[in-house]
C-alpha cells in the first residue's frame, strides 16, 4: 500500500538507529557473564513493542532469560498472527577474526556488520516496525501478538514450560517467523522447512595429569589423538554416516521434489568463492543443495585440548574434549538420535583413556504446509513487493521450538525470512544488507493484510 510506504520512507533512518541501539547489547544468552545485557535487552525490546503500539507488552521471567510478550488486539473476533524471534545472539568468538566491534555496528557498502544484525535481531525487529507502520497509519487488519525469547541460541531449555503454562495467551490462528533466509534478493524464497537438531558433548580422558610428550610420548594414549580417531570413524569413504540406525526413519524425498529442488538458482563457482575454497564436500548422490536441506548431517562444532597459547609446550595432555551436532531431517527424532551418538561414542572407547559423553541440547524437524492460507499470504506479499512468485526451499538451520508449539498450540508455523546463507550467522562478521531489512518492513504488512483477507 502506497501509505506504508511513505510512512517507512519518512522514518527508515529512526527505524535503523533503533535497530542499531539494540545491536550494541552483548545479549549472548550462553554466557553467564551476559545475564545482567539479557534483562538489559528484553527491556529494551518492550519498550520497542509499546512504542509501535503494542497495547500491553510483559517481560515473563523464567528459570533461564526471560521472555518478551506483546499483543495489539484490535478485534477478538479477527484472524491472529503471532511472530516468533529471539533477542539473544551467539557468542562473537573468534574476536580477533572481526574487522569491526561484534557489539559496535558498523554500516559498510550497504551492510550492518554486528553480532545480531540477521540472526535474530535484526529480522525480529522488522516485526516490531511492521507493527508500527500498521498502527500509525491505521491499517492493521487483524490482531498481532509477540514471543520474543533470550534462549533460542542455547536450545530454548525454558520455552516448553512457558509454553504449556500460557496456552491461552499464545492461541493465534498462525504463527510467522523470521529467522531464516532467501535464496537471494533476486530470486525471493521461502522456506517450508528446518531441520532438527542432536548436540551433544565428548570428553575423553586418559592419564591422571598432562605428561611431558618425550618422556611419555609413544607410550600412553594421547586423548586428543584417541578423539580424532573417534570421530574419523562417524564417516565413511562416502561421507555417509555410520553410526548404527542414524538413517533408520529418515523421510526419503521423492524424485518429483528433488527435481523441483534442482530448479532453484545455484552458481556453484559463486559459492565456493565466496567461502574461499576449491572442493565441496559431503555425502555421495546428493546435490549441494539436497545435502544442505533434506539429508541429515553429522558435525565437528569445535575440539580442543592440551596446550593451545602462543609458543611450545610438549604436552601429551590429560584431557580432550569435543562439540558435535547432527543436523536432522522429517521423520528422525532428536531423542533417539542423541541417544544412537552417545552410545556410540561410549561403545567405541579405545583402550587407555576413558570417554563421557553429555547430551546438550536438541529439537525436531519441521515442515510448513505449501497449501495453507498462511504460506499462501506469504508468497502473495513477496510476489507484491519483490515482483516475483517466492520459490519453495528447504532450510538447512534448526528452529527447535516449531515443533513444540504446533504440539502445545495446534497451530501451523510460515517462515518469511529475509536474512542471505552469506550473512555469517553464527561467524565472525555477521551482517545484514539494509536492503533487505527495509524489504523485510515493506513486505510484513502485506503478509498480515492477505492473510485477514484469507480467514
Amino acid at each position: 500500500m502506497k501509505v506504508w510506504k511513505e510512512y517507512q520512507e519518512q522514518h527508515k533512518d529512526r527505524f535503523l538507529n533503533e535497530l542499531l541501539e539494540l545491536l550494541r547489547i552483548p545479549s549472548i544468552s550462553a554466557r553467564t557473564e551476559h545475564k545482567a545485557d539479557m534483562i538489559t535487552c528484553a527491556e529494551a525490546m518492550k519498550q520497542r513493542l509499546l512504542e509501535a503500539g503494542a497495547d500491553t507488552v510483559t517481560i515473563y521471567p523464567t528459570a533461564g532469560h526471560p521472555v518478551v510478550y506483546g499483543e495489539k488486539i484490535i478485534d477478538a473476533s479477527k484472524p491472529t498472527v503471532l511472530v516468533y524471534g529471539h533477542y539473544d545472539v551467539q557468542p562473537a568468538d573468534p574476536l580477533e577474526l572481526w574487522n569491526s566491534g561484534p557489539f559496535e555496528p558498523l554500516i559498510k557498502d550497504g551492510k550492518i556488520y554486528a553480532r545480531g544484525s540477521c540472526d535474530d535481531k535484526g529480522q525480529v525487529y522488522m516485526h516490531v516496525k511492521a507493527l508500527e507502520t500498521m498502527v500509525k497509519t491505521q491499517t492493521l487488519p487483524g490482531n498481532i501478538k509477540f514471543i520474543i525469547e533470550g534462549e533460542e541460541e542455547v536450545g530454548s531449555p525454558n520455552l516448553a514450560t512457558f509454553v504449556k503454562a500460557n496456552k491461552e495467551l499464545l492461541q493465534a490462528d498462525v504463527i510467522l517467523i523470521s529467522d531464516t533466509s532467501m535464496l537471494s534478493m533476486e530470486n525471493p524464497s521461502i522456506d517450508i522447512g528446518v531441520r532438527g537438531l542432536s548436540y551433544i558433548e565428548v570428553e575423553v580422558t586418559g592419564p591422571n595429569r598432562d605428561l611431558h610428550s618425550g618422556v611419555y610420548g609413544g607410550a600412553v594414549a594421547n586423548p586428543i589423538t584417541m578423539l580424532a580417531k573417534m570421530i574419523a570413524t562417524c564417516h565413511d569413504e562416502n561421507n555417509h554416516i555410520t553410526i548404527p540406525g542414524f538413517y533408520d526413519d529418515v523421510a526419503e524425498v521423492s524424485a518429483e521434489e528433488r527435481a523441483k529442488m534442482a530448479q532453484a538458482p545455484f552458481d556453484e563457482a559463486a559459492y565456493k568463492k565466496d567461502l574461499g575454497i576449491d572442493h565441496l564436500w559431503g555425502e555421495k548422490g546428493y546435490t549441494t543443495n539436497e545435502r544442505t536441506g533434506i539429508r541429515p548431517t553429522l558435525e565437528v562444532n569445535g575440539i580442543w585440548g592440551g596446550y593451545t597459547g602462543e609458543g611450545a609446550k610438549t604436552v601429551l595432555p590429560a584431557k580432550a574434549f569435543a562439540k558435535i551436532s547432527c543436523r536432522l531431517v522429517p521423520n528422525q527424532s532428536s531423542e533417539k538420535i542423541t541417544e544412537k551418538i552417545l552410545h556410540y561414542f561410549t561403545s567405541i572407547a579405545p583402550a587407555g583413556v576413558t570417554v563421557k559423553a553429555q547430551e546438550h541440547h536438541g529439537g525436531e524437524p519441521y515442515m510448513t504446509p505449501i497449501d495453507s492460507d498462511a504460506y499462501q499470504a506469504a508468497a502473495k506479499a513477496i510476489q507484491a513487493t519483490f515482483g516475483k512468485d517466492p520459490i519453495p526451499v528447504r532450510g538447512g538451520g534448526s528452529i527447535p521450538i516449531c515443533a513444540l508449539f504446533e504440539k502445545e498450540l495446534g497451530i501451523k508455523i510460515v517462515f518469511m525470512g529475509f536474512g542471505l546463507d552469506s550473512d555469517n550467522l553464527h561467524s565472525p562478521n555477521e551482517k545484514y544488507d539494509l536492503f533487505n531489512f527495509y524489504k523485510g518492513i515493506e513486505t510484513i504488512p502485506y503478509f498480515h493484510q492477505f492473510f485477514a483477507e484469507k480467514k
